[in-house]
């Protein structure tokens, strides 16, 4: 099976389950940042892939293999918005190039939410140095990491859906655009539980970063289980996506 995750550290957990379970021999998985994910299934590069959930819609068909994701209620520390400027001065926003959700995620706050309405500039390489003045950015995965002590004003995106809508988040989960069978849903399962579940073995072979718990946001800030109330805050951002025609995703 061709796989292809999200190549940030809040998918260690994952890939370690998989090399680690019986599927190891029958995966050929690479690491890519999100878009290039979406971009794999979407040009039939990858059976599964660890994607962005706003390229859901535009899939032919979408199956969940999976009962985990890369979630978050309440904080999520690496999808944010940083800014020199309060929220209500800010009139330029660099759009992330490498997520396609956490682009529509803001956009989204911005109108519905926050109830501003900035310029949104789609990004290229080094738009981080760009920021400053009344121009912010939208600044996902590892790259976040430490930026908090850099900006005076941050804007948590998942932090922020949570407070809007009272549910979670769904950043990325793992789909397929055919079927895949019980079996192989429920091996997928065990291997990625079977990470989740041995946390402090990764940890050993994660390197460390003085000023950033790992173990924390592993366990607090990233929230992995595909429960039901992601499922209902999964369907609320695609209906926000889909716009008055509206799209339900069918578990």
């Amino acid at each position: 099976m061709r796989l292809t995750a999200v190549s940030y550290l809040n998918t260690k957990p994952f890939i370690y389950g998989l090399y680690r379970s019986d599927l190891a021999g029958i995966i050929d998985l690479s690491l890519d940042i999100p878009s290039v994910c979406a971009q794999k299934l979407l040009t039939g590069e990858a059976d599964i892939a660890l994607t962005p959930v706003a390229i859901i819609p535009q899939l032919p068909q979408a199956y969940l293999v999976s009962d985990y994701c890369i979630g978050a209620t309440g904080v999520v520390k690496t999808v944010c918005l940083f800014s020199e400027v309060p929220l209500e001065n800010i009139q330029q926003i660099y759009l992330d190039f490498h997520s396609r959700t956490s682009v529509a995620l803001v956009q989204i706050l911005c109108r519905h939410y926050w109830k501003v309405q900035p310029v949104f500039i789609p990004a290229t390489e080094g738009f981080e140095q760009r920021i400053g003045g009344s121009t912010a950015a939208v600044i996902i995965g590892d790259r976040a990491i430490g930026l908090e002590q850099k900006y005076p004003y941050i804007y948590d995106l998942g932090e922020a859906w949570v407070d809007w809508t009272g549910l979670p988040f769904v950043f990325a989960a793992w789909i397929s655009t055919r079927p895949v069978t019980e079996e192989l849903t429920e091996r997928f399962n065990n291997a990625l539980r079977f990470g989740l579940d041995h946390l402090p073995e990764l940890l050993k072979i994660i390197p460390g970063n003085p000023s950033f718990d790992i173990e924390k946001y592993f366990r607090e800030n990233i929230s992995y289980e595909l429960n039901d109330a992601k499922w209902q805050g999964l369907n609320r951002f695609l209906g926000y996506l889909a716009g008055e025609n509206g799209y339900k995703l069918i578990r």
